[in-house]
């Protein structure tokens, strides 16, 4: 774990006080004792550092002490959030909470159930903000329907789990699913500089990954960023087409075996990335 992501505010004297879920994974889990210090996530997105300030076993609580110097250098031997910190990421070119930094959009085509909750957390890894799972014409429509009630609960679980795990700063949000053309026009509709890329099978597509990032000014002009990928039968023709001509998506294809689409979907926002951050 990189970061303790809580829902909870710190109250005026600095404490978070911790219960429920929270409580279980921080004593049954991580098994904190007194002390210890812990990475925070809060609310409003600002990373701090806090100790273990009281366990109380009958109540099933766990308190929380803010420490007045949030960089956490000094103290990082004793934290147990081990490894490479969440605060060490914070500078990885991503945008959070509208800061500067590119913010990268997911276009899943909706594949089945399992295999979109392994995207969604494999994409809230990789830092990206918005995935919005697109009902497309290869798309099982009961795909759809598996995302509502409580499966939008586990989705928001795992995101949980991945952003504590990976570090990320950025709070990934997975949408209601819906149509291309309503997809479309969501991303329309803002005029910031942006960047699309649908990933196509076919080898004869004229989109180039490095061309696009380039046109579009590279590192430090693109705002927004975004992939397209289709589900286990891929995307039709007529919906790159769509995509190329409406949504300003540009068609590429890598040079390498087929994928799956759990797969695809990680190498193209690994691809993307990697071509922008290096722009």
């Amino acid at each position: 774990m990189r970061q303790l992501i809580v829902e909870k505010g710190k109250e005026k004297n600095g404490l978070i006080q911790l219960d429920g879920k929270d409580y279980r994974y921080l004593r049954q889990v991580l098994r904190v004792r007194p002390g210890d210090m812990i990475s925070v996530r809060l609310p409003d997105g600002s990373l701090n550092n806090a100790t273990v300030a009281q366990i109380d076993e009958n109540a099933r609580r766990v308190t929380l002490q803010i420490c007045a110097d949030t960089s956490g250098h000094g103290d990082a031997a004793k934290s147990i959030t081990r490894g490479v910190q969440a605060e060490d990421i914070e500078g990885a070119g991503l945008s959070v909470n509208g800061a500067e930094g590119v913010e990268y959009w997911l276009f899943q085509f909706l594949p089945r159930p399992q295999k979109f909750e392994l995207i969604v957390r494999q994409a809230t890894e990789c830092g990206v903000a918005v995935i919005i799972p697109v009902v497309g014409e290869y798309s099982e429509k009961s795909s759809a329907q598996a995302l509502m009630g409580s499966k939008r609960e586990r989705l928001q679980k795992i995101i949980r789990e991945a952003r504590q795990q990976s570090g990320s700063p950025v709070d990934t949000k997975v949408l209601e699913p819906m149509s291309l053309e309503k997809a479309i026009e969501l991303w329309s509709s803002d005029s910031s500089v942006d960047v699309g890329f649908v990933l196509s099978e076919r080898g004869d597509c004229s989109g180039n990954l490095r061309a696009g990032v380039a046109d579009a000014g590279g590192y430090g002009k693109i705002k927004r960023a975004a992939i397209a990928v289709g589900s286990e039968g891929g995307i039709s023709p007529d919906e790159v087409r769509t995509l190329e001509e409406k949504g300003l998506f540009q068609p590429i294809h890598f040079a390498v075996n087929i994928l799956r689409c759990e797969t695809a979907a990680l190498y193209g926002i690994a691809a993307v990335q990697s071509e922008i951050n290096q722009s």
